[in-house]
């Protein structure tokens, strides 16, 4: 418990100084620099880019180096990029910095779920849910922190050193967390061996198709989430809320998903992790088309609260399936595929709505992307066999 403890901790400091640099401050950091809109959504993107490239190394090389030794190395990227903001004077270097920044969460990431996952089978949907809720919490305490400390000082460079400050203390509780790693995971092996090792986690991930399914359930649940966060200020604004009402919906959204995670990670160790993820997938599949039907804060209210409680279900369940159909010796390659197949989905959500609102319309583009979350729970339910199903009719419980 005392790992669990530490590890959450962990990584809600290092949510909260990471999305500290990210928003609102870093589009306005930007724009101040010169760049033009269409530049400064690069800005915002290089440090997704970089995870969809590092996440899968990153995740099967703790399977060979070790755990801790993975996520001491993404911690010094927490802890050390933000320093160098202060010294940034145009665009093109604040892209380059965003890239190395993002090797923070593309190693630490996956690295950490894996952690996570293996310290122990069973609670494992729990502890994932309550890990996945304290990284909600960072994420958004830090866009509130990183918005009021640049309000306040009217200064790029002390927000930014206050995100090094927070970089530094998950660097010091990263480098406290105990080894759990198997003691062959320490062994002295040439680097052929690991080379080797590390070859066969990555191929060993790829012949398990559930896993790559499960992975791109989440996907799935991300073009349309991500879609809604995009475009959700936009609509809601044109529907005659204000900006008020409008962050209020927002919160109603993730207060419900931080609530339900650690609830629907404990069930589903108990009633098996697919009807716990159909029936997330099923809700934010009627939430979206509601959310953008809307015309009062009720409304908005309560379909956000819907689409909350989904994401909640979906989010730490499809971890814990994943880290239950991984081998124990993978699960750090489970989690960079994951992490990776997450972070297209990530980025594609709002591209894609973005194209198909110029056409449909808003109403009609949300009920595509409701269709398509519907099409992956019966996907899910026909290519996913439940771990913890098959291990119960293994049992004859």
């Amino acid at each position: 418990m005392n790992a669990f403890f530490a590890i959450v901790f962990a990584s809600l400091l290092s949510r909260l100084g990471y999305q500290m640099a990210r928003s609102p401050v870093l589009p306005t950091f930007a724009a101040d620099l010169g760049a033009l809109p269409e530049l400064i959504g690069v800005v915002v993107a290089a440090s997704t880019v970089t995870g969809v490239f590092f996440k899968l190394p990153a995740g099967a090389l703790s399977d060979v180096l070790g755990r801790k030794r993975m996520m001491v190395l993404g911690a010094l990227f927490f802890a050390l990029p933000p320093f160098l903001y202060p010294l940034v004077h145009d665009a093109w270097s604040l892209i380059a910095l965003r890239f190395v920044h993002g090797f923070a969460t593309a190693i630490f990431s996956p690295v950490a779920s894996a952690y996570v996952a293996s310290l122990a089978d069973t609670g494992r949907g729990a502890r994932l849910g309550w890990f996945s809720s304290a990284n909600d919490i960072g994420g958004t305490a830090g866009p509130l922190i990183g918005g009021f400390v640049l309000y306040f000082t009217a200064s790029y460079a002390v927000t930014y050193l206050t995100v090094g400050v927070l970089g530094v203390l998950t660097f010091i509780v990263v480098l406290l967390l105990p080894d759990v790693d198997r003691a062959a995971a320490r062994e002295a092996k040439s680097f052929a061996a690991r080379a080797a090792e590390f070859r066969q986690g990555v191929a060993e991930v790829f012949r398990t198709p559930p896993i790559l399914v499960a992975a791109g359930i989440e996907a799935v649940m991300y073009l349309g989430y991500g879609a809604f966060l995009g475009f959700l200020p936009i609509y809601a604004k044109n529907a005659g809320l204000n900006d008020a009402q409008i962050a209020i919906v927002l919160g109603a959204q993730l207060a419900v998903a931080m609530a339900a995670k650690p609830i629907t990670g404990r069930v589903s160790d108990r009633l098996g992790r697919i009807p716990i993820i159909v029936i997330g997938l099923l809700l934010c599949a009627g939430a979206l088309p509601l959310i953008f039907r809307s015309e009062s804060l009720t409304a908005f209210g309560l379909g956000a609260s819907l689409l909350g409680l989904g994401v909640g279900a979906v989010t730490p369940v499809t971890n814990a399936l994943i880290a239950d159909l991984a081998s124990a010796r993978r699960l750090g390659a489970a989690m960079g595929v994951f992490g990776t197949i997450w972070d297209i989905g990530e980025a594609a959500g709002p591209m894609i709505a973005g194209f198909l609102i110029g056409g449909l319309g808003y109403a009609g583009t949300f009920d595509v992307l409701a269709a398509v979350t519907v099409a992956a729970a019966v996907g899910v339910m026909a290519l996913v066999r439940d771990p913890k199903t098959a291990a119960v009719d293994r049992d004859g419980v």
